[in-house]
């Protein structure tokens, strides 16, 4: 019997794959995983969230991103996209494109009872 061995994408591979394409998925070392919409509790619960500690870090340096900033999390290589991100000082970013931040200081998820387990292990 042989293995069936399961594709494996490169973070770069990933990164053109996700760039042209029209919904987010996010990439947990070499595998691609496609998002779902978020409902409007999630989304309420997102923004409300921002919209405060937006509002709490005025006048400081840093910037507040919601939804759809791409972070980079090495090691393991997992590209994401957590609901509100914040980085502080000079943001640096992945690559040229300025779509994919490397240094945040805080990371945000607002749990959904579809995505909670992945949420929780592999995210």
């Amino acid at each position: 019997m042989s293995a069936v061995l399961e594709p494996y994408l490169t973070p770069d591979e990933y990164l053109s794959i996700e760039r042209k394409a029209g919904y987010k998925s996010e990439y947990s070392d070499g595998e691609m995983y496609a998002m779902s919409g978020a409902s409007r509790e999630h989304n309420l619960t997102s923004l409300n969230f921002a919209s405060e500690l937006r509002a709490q870090l005025r006048g400081k340096p840093c910037e507040t991103y919601i939804a759809d900033m791409r972070v980079r999390i090495s090691p393991p290589r997992q590209y994401l996209y957590p609901d509100v991100v914040v980085a502080c000082g000079d943001a640096e970013f992945d690559d040229d494109t300025v779509d994919t931040l490397i240094n945040p200081v805080l990371v945000v998820e607002v749990l959904s009872p579809s995505t909670e387990n992945y949420d929780r292990s592999t995210k």
